[in-house]
């Protein structure tokens, strides 16, 4: 019985069912890239939620729209922001190793 692990990875290995270790990197990457933004929404979503959602409804009230979008927009800012400034510092570091 197989795990379902292994030929995942397998079936992209290529000829002779070799693995590609550049292929296995990419894939995690995309993995990791996926997770981040997936948390990245779930905090944002609670957060701005907590802020702008008094008592929650059937919908929302103008005022509540506005607020949620306000907050979604300076969350988004802030991340990029920090994004930005920490791939600069890493960049720096890695130059002076």
């Amino acid at each position: 019985m197989e795990s379902g692990f292994g030929s995942d990875f397998g079936s992209a290995g290529g000829a002779g069912g070799k693995l590609d270790p550049g292929l296995i990197m990419e894939q995690v990457k995309v993995q990791i890239a996926v997770a981040n933004a997936q948390e990245l929404l779930q905090r944002m979503t609670d957060k701005c939620f907590r802020k702008c959602i008094g008592k929650p409804g059937g919908s929302l009230d103008n005022s509540e729209q506005k607020c949620i979008a306000m907050c979604m927009d300076r969350y988004m800012d802030a991340w990029n922001t920090v994004s930005r400034a920490y791939n600069s510092r890493l960049q720096r570091e890695r130059a002076n190793m």
